[in-house]
């Protein structure tokens, strides 16, 4: 078998690797969405379903607020002695000098079940990690952020023991680590084999730069020597790979001896500096040198599009269906929220059984409570679609099929009513926070029946359909640029972003008295260039 990268398409950043006797997970950051964590399971490591979202609660997570591209960063999946450990930072500044950033641990001993509510850890940065080393003893490590004028803000990799009996970190703090000349640290991940501590972190940013860089030391606090071929795996160098963006990894060994690397990575749009899915994760076949240094197997350090696979036996896992009938009283695995969970006031799946029901909440600006539920973006090119019976009685009122990125950057198709037109469908855009709308003239529906929307996808260009009947649909609008869906769209450091696009279905009701909209089907279909 072959790996083919990368496994977990879409917006799968930062994968923490963990293997647990034949089982593989993956848990990836999601910043501003609800619930946090993803986490992806496999059993040959080359067939992924998405498990679980451990971050489930409001207790455990409330983004209410927070910025864009703030939130869930970098988690890191661990296990010792019958209990997974999941560390993640919630971030709620960091368009200044300075990052609040605070982070937490979770545990559980059944991966499928509730976590715990958090554990606070600390704030002197982002990216924690716990290792669990051979002695017993627990360890984290973060990044030290300096926002001083002068300093370099990636001032290196803290180290400080966590007590599980008292549940909190103790003792002194150690910077072990302040990286290479390629610079801008995180991302620290520790691994103890052979009489080593190696420290694997990321650097370079994560854009065009990034890399995965390796140290190693006798002593857990150092001193680290830094690997004399550094990096270890980078897409810098050579602009023609698929594979773009390449760094912040994280290691496992399987049962049978063989080492992959999980590294987060972005491929472009043909033509277009711009990753409209976002950073994604891919695998790579690793050997050690006889002094015992990292490597790649197939040789230098860039990112393979195919791997071999390790030798297990194949685990492949149920496709799943285009469409979404909302049939069941629990929401599809794919979807999540903006920010913060979504309760019976906002949306249900049985109220009008068959349907989901969104009732109309703040704008598609807000921070705070949106009734918005959708799914990652997967491929180049993909359709989507619904049947939307939806009555509304005022121009506040609206509800619809939505490609979204962020609060400041989407495209909205939505159902509303005008003096003039009634009820009618128009086109909402907003590109770097501009509000346009794209039709020259609303178009009048009929007031009593279900409106069917679609959006057609093919790498940068976004075209909107509806229909009457579900048969015959006409387009509606101009084509779109859904590259401004994309991290490389936010230009400079004072608007990088770090998400990537998603569709599906929202519903405002800016006169407060929240009007439902009933959505009948969701279907999102890859489809060929």
């Amino acid at each position: 078998m072959e790996i083919k990268n990368p496994i977990l398409p879409g917006f799968n950043p930062d994968p923490s690797i963990l293997r647990v006797e034949d089982d593989y997970y993956i848990a990836t950051s999601t910043f501003e969405w609800f619930p946090g964590v993803q986490i992806h399971h496999s059993k040959d490591l080359v067939n992924w379903r998405l498990l679980t979202h451990p971050l489930n609660r409001t207790s455990q997570l409330n983004m209410a607020g927070n910025p864009n591209s703030c939130g869930v960063w970098a988690p890191c999946l661990s296990y010792d002695k019958g209990t997974f450990y999941l560390i993640f930072s919630d971030v709620k500044t960091f368009r200044s000098p300075f990052k609040d950033v605070h982070n937490y641990l979770v545990t559980t001993d059944d991966i499928m079940g509730e976590w715990s509510d958090p554990i606070y850890l600390n704030s002197s940065g982002f990216d924690p990690s716990l290792f669990h080393d051979t002695d017993g003893r627990k360890w984290l490590t973060n990044v030290l952020w300096d926002h001083r004028k002068g300093k370099n803000p990636f001032s290196g990799i803290l180290l400080q023991e966590y007590s599980t009996e008292e549940k909190k970190l103790i003792g002194p703090i150690t910077n072990i680590y302040q990286g290479t000349e390629i610079g801008l640290v995180e991302g620290s991940h520790l691994y103890k084999k052979d009489g080593y501590y190696y420290l694997m972190t990321a650097e370079g940013g994560t854009v065009y730069k990034h890399a995965v860089t390796m140290a190693r030391s006798k002593q857990l606090a150092g001193p680290y020597e830094t690997d004399p071929e550094n990096p270890i795996l980078t897409s810098y160098n050579n602009p023609s790979l698929e594979l773009q963006r390449a760094g912040h990894a994280s290691l496992v060994e399987t049962q049978t001896g063989e080492w992959y690397l999980a590294h987060l990575c972005g491929r472009y749009l043909p033509s277009r500096g711009r990753c409209i899915m976002g950073r994604e994760t891919a695998l790579q076949k690793m050997t050690w040198t006889p002094d015992g240094w990292l490597r790649l197997q197939c040789g230098g350090n860039e990112p393979q599009l195919t791997v071999t696979a390790p030798k297990l036996p194949e685990c492949k896992w149920d496709a799943l269906p285009i469409r979404d009938d909302f049939d069941d009283d629990k929401l599809n695995i794919n979807f999540q929220f903006l920010r913060v969970k979504l309760d019976s006031e906002s949306y249900s799946l049985t109220e009008r059984p068959g349907y989901l029901r969104l009732k109309g909440r703040e704008s598609i600006n807000s921070h705070h409570t949106q009734a918005l539920i959708v799914r990652r973006q997967q491929a180049f090119c993909y359709s989507a679609g619904t049947c939307l019976d939806f009555n509304p009685e005022s121009f506040q009122q609206m509800a619809g099929l939505t490609a979204f990125y962020d609060n400041e950057n989407f495209y909205y198709l939505y159902v509303t009513h005008d003096a003039e037109h009634g009820k009618c469908l128009d086109i909402m855009s907003s590109v770097k926070g501009n509000i346009d709308f794209p039709l020259e003239k609303k178009i009048p529906l009929n007031e009593h029946k279900e409106s069917y929307l679609r959006l057609n996808v093919r790498y940068d260009k976004l075209n909107f359909q509806y229909s009457e009947d579900g048969q015959n649909w006409k387009g509606i609008g101009p084509d779109l640029d859904c590259s401004t869906l994309s991290d490389e769209f936010q230009e400079g450091d004072k608007n990088a972003t770090f998400t990537g696009a998603f569709v599906g279905l929202c519903c405002q009701d800016l006169t407060g008295r929240r009007l439902p909209s009933d959505f009948d089907y969701f279907d999102y279909k890859e489809t060929k260039a």
